[in-house]
């Protein structure tokens, strides 16, 4: 008995659409982490991108539970002096909706340069519309 390690030449990618219109933005960023990462495959890997595309659209009108709304409290620091910005889902929501999808993503895959090849693998777009319709998207239905 020896143990399967996928080679980057076993590696089939597909491309999945994942519309966020109503869902919960934690359940949509599990399932794309879990696309990105290649979870759902039997020949999963740890150390090799197994991997598939991931396309979420409507990223303006994913749902948070909840009073995370307002309550929930983005930090980022830049290094100086005063330099700590503080924002809320809502403030993001206005600014940028794609990036609530994104940061969540981001927070369950691994901080590592396998991690970063995976996250590039994602698309966000804010409406229903997106450029990837050449790759043949499947649709995938977070439950």
């Amino acid at each position: 008995m020896k143990t399967f390690s996928a080679k980057p030449t076993d590696i089939e990618r597909k491309w999945f659409v994942i519309d966020a219109e109503g869902k919960v933005l934690g359940q949509v960023a599990v399932e794309a982490a879990r696309l990105l990462r290649g979870k759902h495959k039997p020949i999963f890997t740890t150390h090799i991108d197994t991997g598939d595309f991931v396309v979420v659209i409507n990223a303006d009108k994913v749902v948070l539970s909840g009073t995370k709304e307002n309550d929930k409290i983005y930090t980022s620091f830049s290094g100086y002096v005063g330099g700590k910005k503080v924002e809320t889902p809502r403030m993001v929501r206005k600014r940028r909706p794609v990036l609530l999808v994104e940061r969540a993503v981001w927070g369950m895959i691994p901080k590592t340069r396998l991690g970063r090849a995976q996250y590039g693998k994602l698309k966000v777009y804010a409406g229903s519309e997106h450029p990837h319709q050449a790759q043949q998207p499947e649709n995938y239905v977070v439950a």
